[in-house]
């Protein structure tokens, strides 16, 4: 197996916390560049600080134009409110969802804090995505992981989830 490259909770450690960029932020709606731009020493600092930023924040997911940051990568763990801290790091992710149900949920987004919106999302995807060594690998995702990463690959779109409100015909506070 392909060295990993750094473990994200040290990662964690070092980051430092950036300010979570409010809606509506013209940065929240860039489409975000490859990382390949980056050299390694700055796309580890940015996934601390996307890390330490995410945890801080009390989330459970953080992309980089969220920290004023145009590039093509997040961070999340969806279980450490519950247990022991498991971050992930997608960079240049690639979703593909898999044929299956779908389900309605409410999302919240702290870059648009106290408004929740319910956004209906595959329940079962898979994320071809690089490691922090440049390593092409594919992950498989579903429940909660699964909408956590739609939800966060979506930012590096320029994506939020009041766009998705307003693709069901809903009213949107904009």
């Amino acid at each position: 197996m392909a060295p990993q490259g750094p473990d994200p909770a040290l990662l964690a450690q070092t980051g430092r916390i950036r300010p979570v960029l409010i809606h509506p932020d013209p940065m929240l709606r860039q489409v975000c560049e490859a990382v390949g731009v980056l050299d390694w020493a700055s796309l580890c600092q940015l996934a601390g600080d996307l890390l330490v930023t995410m945890y801080h924040a009390q989330g459970r997911g953080l992309a980089a134009p969220q920290i004023g940051q145009p590039f093509r990568i997040f961070v999340m763990d969806s279980g450490w409110k519950n247990g022991a801290p498991q971050p992930r790091i997608f960079l240049d992710p690639q979703i593909t969802p898999i044929s299956g149900p779908v389900e309605t949920l409410d999302e919240q987004c702290l870059s648009i804090p106290g408004q929740p919106v319910a956004v209906t999302r595959p329940t079962d995807i898979s994320v071809s995505h690089y490691d922090l060594m440049g390593n092409l690998t594919t992950t498989f995702l579903t429940g909660m992981d699964a909408r956590i990463a739609q939800h966060e690959a979506d930012h590096l779109d320029g994506v939020l989830i009041i766009d998705r409100l307003a693709a069901s015909g809903a009213e949107v506070a904009r």
